[in-house]
């Protein structure tokens, strides 16, 4: 068995391609051997039963003894007939004494079995030839006067040996030619196992472009090496993205860390009032919240990797997750006076994990609160629609443009920032509302309008309960 495994995957398929034609082979090679051989043989037996029956009308008997009354005309016959293959033939008395026998068997005698053998056909030898005999008892009156015994050669019926011989030569020839040709079929069959194989050994971290040729049939190697192939794009695009996130983090990060380190350098340079100094500190314990805030989301970013194993089946009341969120928001929505109104046809309930629904109607509210100019408006809609809950935010702030609204999704993006300076943010509160609706299979979608505002809506799950 291990030397099995240890066969290349070409010859593992061409031995089992031999193993099975073998045992096919060797059926069809039994069954040929068989149809001749009975043949043969039936044929012998019914030329042997025929000589039998023929040497039996020229036996007469008398009331005394038994007498080859015909034995002149029967050596005549033996004597003018032309045979192929000889007969045999020997007629003993009651005693199994010899009384005559073919002119053929000169000086050689049959052999004369027990009476249990009477009417079988039996496998013997004469002068080491082959014979196959059968032999019979005269009656008269229901009395054994005699014994018929007759014989014929098997050497010109030799075809069942020779075929015997000839099939056992050639079942191993036509095993190897079969196993070489099916070898070269094999290889050329996984031939696109080794395009694999090589174009595999080429993807490297640094070398994440390369693809596996597809082959021209569409059987199973091609769909082999298209999975292979789009699991590739699928890490090449996961690894590009996790690039450009440590990129944009890092830069991020240093930042506010720069703006801390500047402000504390300009003020050890030389003496400042009080004001100066409370005015500069508070400037620096904000950016150190900001740091801190932009840390939180990156951590939750990293958590939600693997948050789909741990995350809690639980049935959660919208409406009340709606307004809790508005709550904590409440002294922003205040100190820019935005009118917040909520239509709730119903009480509404949904079948998920409670904190991470929170955290995306969170950041949602944050984000519509942030881009909602002052005395603005924030529209909070919660509907049936079909056999799904519909919770829609909608804003007249900033908006965002067409060419942008495809970005907003992608960590650390903030659209038109150069624009609103006044408005902070790390642009990573949508990406975490993009992972967690991924994740908890929560469809999204976004309709902006530059200067006009902004309508999110969140559709869950029909299968969720109402």
């Amino acid at each position: 068995m291990t030397n099995f495994l240890s066969f290349s995957f070409k010859n593992r398929i061409a031995f089992n391609y031999i193993l099975s034609s073998s045992i096919l082979i060797a059926i069809v090679f039994i069954f040929i051997y068989g149809i001749v051989n009975y043949s043969v043989n039936q044929h012998v037996n019914n030329e042997i039963s025929n000589e039998l029956l023929k040497h039996l009308d020229d036996v007469t008997t008398d009331s005394n003894d038994t007498h080859l009354i015909q034995v002149d005309q029967w050596r005549a016959r033996e004597h003018n007939s032309i045979k192929v293959n000889p007969v045999f033939v020997e007629f003993y008395d009651n005693n199994k004494q010899l009384i005559d026998k073919s002119p053929n068997l000169n000086d050689s005698h049959l052999q004369l079995f027990d009476e249990n053998c009477n009417g079988k056909y039996i496998n013997s030898s004469l002068n080491n030839i082959p014979l196959r005999q059968t032999q019979t008892s005269i009656l008269n009156k229901g009395k054994v006067v005699g014994y018929l015994v007759v014989a014929m050669s098997l050497e010109d019926f030799e075809i069942v040996k020779i075929l015997k011989e000839i099939l056992l030569i050639t079942f191993p020839i036509i095993l190897i030619i079969l196993f070489l040709i099916a070898r070269f079929f094999a290889g050329r069959s996984i031939k696109p196992v080794s395009t694999i194989i090589e174009t595999s050994s080429k993807i490297t971290k640094d070398n994440l472009q390369t693809r596996i040729p597809l082959p021209n049939n569409k059987d199973e190697l091609y769909t082999l090496s298209e999975n292979i192939n789009n699991l590739l794009d699928r890490i090449e695009n996961a690894i590009e993205r996790e690039k450009q996130f440590t990129s944009d983090a890092s830069h991020e990060l240093r930042t506010p860390l720069a703006v801390i380190k500047g402000t504390m350098e300009v003020l050890i340079r030389k003496s400042r009032s009080q004001e100066e100094y409370e005015s500069k500190i508070n400037f620096c314990i904000s950016e150190v919240n900001r740091l801190n805030h932009m840390v939180d989301q990156l951590l939750l970013l990293a958590r939600f990797e693997n948050q789909k194993q741990n995350s809690k089946e639980e049935t959660i009341y919208l409406n009340a997750i709606i307004l809790d969120c508005l709550a904590r928001f409440s002294e922003k929505i205040e100190t820019k006076k935005i009118q917040i109104k909520t239509l709730f046809s119903d009480d509404y309930y949904y079948t998920s994990d409670h904190y991470l629904v929170s955290i995306i109607i969170s950041n949602l509210i944050s984000n519509a609160v942030k881009y909602t100019n002052d005395n603005g408006t924030i529209y909070l809609s919660l509907t049936q629609q079909k056999s799904q809950i519909v919770f829609s935010i909608k804003d007249n702030g900033i908006g965002i443009s067409n060419e942008n609204i495809d970005k907003i999704f992608n960590s650390f993006y903030r659209s038109d920032v150069s624009d609103h300076p006044e408005i902070k943010g790390t642009g990573l509160g949508l990406s975490i509302v993009k992972r967690l609706c991924d994740l908890l299979k929560i469809e999204i979608t976004v309709q902006s309008v530059l200067n006009k505002g902004t309508e999110i809506r969140l559709s869950f799950p029909s299968e969720n309960p109402k």
